[in-house]
């Protein structure tokens, strides 16, 4: 555990979480920074929970469940369409009548909605004219393909309720059946329950899921898909739905597996298998940040930690999209999102599962030499937009498909981060190296041999969309000349002999600049508006610009240069990382804010990609924001010898950060 302590006078600022006021169980919040409840107000933006397999929003209206993600399922390309993540079922749809009335919006006294990021639960207390009806939804990390809500009651007055359970498709699905089921089980028992099932990928998968009722206190399930509760004024009553979906992603039979786990929690009791969720995220944890002296910061920068453990999970060997579990944004494909950004931020808290983002890429290197081969270059290729089977999944429109190479660079980066940190000389040999040395073959085979003994690159989109087919790109160079340059260091490692070519373009490869000194992001560029920070990343994160005069000469020139409506927010968490750790903190601390406070939506906080859109949970941009704190303020940097922290000056008002870390900091 690593600590860092400053004492400054406490300033707080934010907008839609509260550090006052009490919890849905009525018990006074500590102020930890573990809570956030939903604030009043016309926009709702919705949060998501998820387990790394599959994810739910969850909505305003009364037990309202969105968009269900399956994490290992795809919808595969087609005619009209490329491939995107697959939203399953939702096998939990809740309604309530009251006294034979269907819940109307005048019934509805009170909603408060609240996120308890300790135990991962989403909890809505909804005060009506005669109960009050509490109900928290989890997606369990212990039973990955299991949604759940519990619902407990206590009635004001005389009450008699139905609450009744639908599933719902989203469309697309053919081949559906809904059906009601009745399975008698070998100890004499009936169990009802309520399946659902169609099928996708032109009748080649199918998708399955299944729901039942679990009564506990005051109710009693009669069939699969209703519970009736009757209670005079103090009565209390207790449920829970369970609802598990499978599909043929996962299981060769997602009909009878998505009826066993369902069955299973109801065997093993709610109550356990809660217990157990709650272990498994307090095992997660372990890896925290604790910022005092700034609870919302505090709370903001764990709620990125949360949702980035949400979108994965041990030993699934998957990467994370751009916004993770929570919507089909960008079709759930990886991008180099997830080793620039998020990779990064897992690595120094959980290697653990920042190394499922690299197995991720090895079980599909011989898709990265595929698509070598058929572009006409040597080793392997990495797609921009990776899916499921690791080919390339841009939509034809978009240049970035053929063009945005950097990301073969970078994922050889983050394997080279990995054995530094880890120092998993195994893992190396095994799959690290093997992706570093087919994307040094990339790279000797796709730069460009100039009369001066230099190195160009040509035709790419770096990391500033908005330049195409540039030559030169500083991002674009600067990203490979690492990725050679740490093949050959894991060669030495492992006693490999490297490529002697390797070093020598790595040693040349252009890197251009204006007179004064400044990066130039590209070989042509004259100072026009672009989408994000391109130049300013061969300060951080590759180290390949070090000196404090030429790092503010690129950080003045590009800020003022960053798209304000459309930039994503990861340009300002660079910069704040850069001015950290030339020891300018109230620089630091100003792009800190801008990293995330423009992206904030309410009622809870949830991150937005740009200052101006509302497509969260941008997980890219919680990535940013966290490595500005450990990688900044934190004073932490990946090094060859390991992950060593550095001292460093925090903002006003921190009075201590604390980096809890399940990796080898070394001081």
């Amino acid at each position: 555990m690593l600590k860092v302590k400053a004492n400054f006078l406490i300033f707080l600022f934010f907008f839609s979480v509260t550090a006052y006021g009490t919890s849905p169980s009525g018990v006074a919040k500590d102020n930890s920074g573990w809570l956030i409840e939903a604030q009043p107000g016309p926009d709702y933006y919705p949060a998501a929970v998820a387990n790394g397999e599959i994810g739910v929003t969850v909505g305003k209206e009364p037990f309202k469940l969105v968009a269900v993600i399956i994490g290992s399922a795809f919808e595969h390309g087609s005619a009209r369409s490329v491939s995107h993540i697959l939203e399953g079922i939702n096998p939990i749809g809740l309604s309530l009548t009251i006294d034979g009335q269907a819940l109307s919006d005048k019934d509805v006294i009170s909603e408060r909605q609240e996120i308890n990021m300790s135990k991962a639960v989403h909890t809505t207390v909804l005060t009506l004219s005669k109960a009050t009806v509490t109900y928290s939804v989890r997606a369990l990390r212990n039973m990955p393909d299991v949604l759940m809500m519990r619902v407990f009651v206590t009635a004001s007055e005389d009450v008699e309720m139905l609450f009744s359970n639908s599933h719902s498709f989203p469309s697309g699905f053919a081949d559906r059946l809904d059906e009601k089921r009745e399975v008698d089980t070998d100890d004499g028992k009936k169990i009802f329950l309520q399946r659902t099932s169609g099928s996708y990928n032109r009748g080649k998968d199918f998708i399955a899921a299944s729901s039942l009722f679990i009564c506990t206190q005051g109710c009693e399930s009669y069939v699969s898909d209703n519970v009736p509760v009757k209670l005079k004024k103090g009565g209390k009553a207790a449920f829970t739905i369970v609802g598990s979906v499978c599909a043929t992603s996962a299981f060769s039979d997602p009909w009878s597996e998505s009826e066993r786990q369902a069955i299973y929690v109801l065997q093993e009791g709610p109550g356990q298998i809660v217990r157990k969720h709650e272990s498994l995220w307090s095992d997660l944890w372990q890896g925290d940040i604790v910022i005092e002296g700034d609870i919302e910061a505090q709370r903001c920068v764990r709620f990125a930690l949360f949702n980035l453990y949400s979108s994965i999970r041990e030993g699934s060997r998957r990467s994370v999209a751009p916004m993770g579990l929570t919507a089909t944004g960008y079709n759930g494909h990886i991008f180099w999102d997830s080793e620039i950004w998020m990779f990064p931020a897992l690595l120094a808290l959980n290697p653990d599962l920042a190394r499922q983002m690299l197995d991720y890429r090895f079980d599909r290197l011989q898709a990265a030499r595929q698509r070598a081969e058929t572009y006409g270059y040597l080793g392997a290729m990495f797609p921009w937009e990776s899916d499921d089977k690791g080919e390339e999944a841009t939509p034809t429109f978009a240049l970035t498909g053929p063009l945005e190479h950097h990301i073969t660079a970078d994922i050889a980066i983050a394997c080279w981060n990995y054995y530094c940190v880890t120092g998993d000389r195994e893992w190396l040999r095994q799959e690290g190296f093997p992706i570093l040395k087919e994307a040094a073959a990339f790279w000797t085979d796709r730069v460009k041999a100039n009369s001066d003994g230099s190195y160009s690159i040509c035709n790419v989109i770096g990391a500033n969309e908005y330049a195409v087919g540039v030559t030169d790109n500083a991002f674009t160079n600067g990203s490979a000349k690492r990725a050679l340059e740490y093949a050959s260091k894991a060669a030495k490692v492992l006693g490999e002999k490297a490529d002697s070519r390797w070093k020598e373009i790595s040693d040349n490869l252009r890197l251009p600049e204006f007179p004064d000194g400044t990066t130039k992001e590209h070989s042509e560029y004259e100072g026009v508006m672009i989408k994000q920070v391109d130049a300013n990343l061969l300060g951080y994160p590759l180290g390949l610009v070090t000196g404090k005069e030429e790092l503010l000469k690129d950080i003045s020139y590009y800020s003022e240069r960053i798209d304000p409506k459309h930039g994503p927010a990861m340009s300002y968490s660079v910069m704040s990382i850069e001015y950290a750790r030339l020891g300018l903190t109230d620089k630091a601390y100003e792009m800190f804010n801008r990293a995330y406070k423009p992206n904030m939506r309410p009622p809870f906080g949830v991150f937005a990609e740009t200052a101006t859109s509302g497509n969260p949970y941008f997980m890219t941009g919680a990535g940013g924001l966290i490595q500005a704190v450990l990688y900044g303020f934190g004073g932490l940097e990946i090094t060859d010898n390991g992950l060593v922290r550095h001292s460093t000056v925090l903002p006003q008002g921190w009075s201590d950060l604390v980096i809890k870390s399940k990796a080898i900091i070394k001081n």
